[in-house]
């Protein structure tokens, strides 16, 4: 039963976090980053500030914030053990895009949106660097667990490094396009321009 009500929390948290980062977003794209305060937000969402802050610490967070770090983690602690770090980490962000641009959900366009706000505000792009460093270091436990020693943790941690550079890359392309191209392909592309092949699927 304490399992169920678990899930049931997990799934209200995960619905309320999503209703006021959309809200966040469109306020954000209608009148601008800097116009809009965290209070607005909260009052268009529904909720209050406290509860706002409880889901996001800061108005950067608001746009920043999302699961796509844990999805990719989960992917490569279930995918094949086989290949290289660069591969497996490759794989994961592949199938975590093209799970996101398929689904019916409105993932795919509230990533857009999300990715034109930071590529064209400043205060979020400084605090982006924040954000790759929580991506890469979920990618570092999914790979290496607990007991993995400090050269292996270098080496995969170096390899996530280069992997989330071209991911960054394609996700800039697809933002500055658009969202027409296809984003799986543009991060394949990217993944093998930059490490030579080594993360083709």
């Amino acid at each position: 039963m304490s399992e169920i009500g678990s899930t049931l929390r997990d799934r209200r948290r995960a619905e309320t976090q999503r209703t006021i980062q959309i809200q966040a977003v469109r306020l954000f794209i209608e009148h601008g980053y800097q116009s809009v305060t965290v209070n607005q937000v909260a009052e268009a969402a529904g909720v209050s500030p406290m509860t706002l802050y409880r889901h996001f610490a800061t108005k950067e967070d608001l746009v920043l914030v999302d699961q796509i770090d844990r999805l990719i983690a989960e992917r490569i602690a279930a995918g094949p053990p086989d290949g290289s770090p660069v591969q497996r980490i490759g794989r994961a962000l592949i199938e975590t895009a093209a799970a996101i641009t398929g689904s019916p959900d409105g993932a795919n366009e509230l990533l857009l949106d999300r990715l034109k706000l930071m590529i064209s505000t400043p205060a979020l792009r400084a605090r982006h660097l924040d954000s790759q460093y929580a991506m890469q270091q979920a990618i570092v436990d999914a790979l290496c667990g607990e007991n993995a020693d400090a050269e292996t943790e270098f080496r995969v941690r170096a390899s996530s490094g280069a992997c989330l550079a071209a991911l960054h890359v394609a996700l800039t392309r697809w933002a500055g396009e658009d969202g027409r191209p296809d984003l799986p392909d543009l991060i394949a592309t990217a993944l093998s321009a930059a490490l030579d092949g080594q993360a083709d699927r």
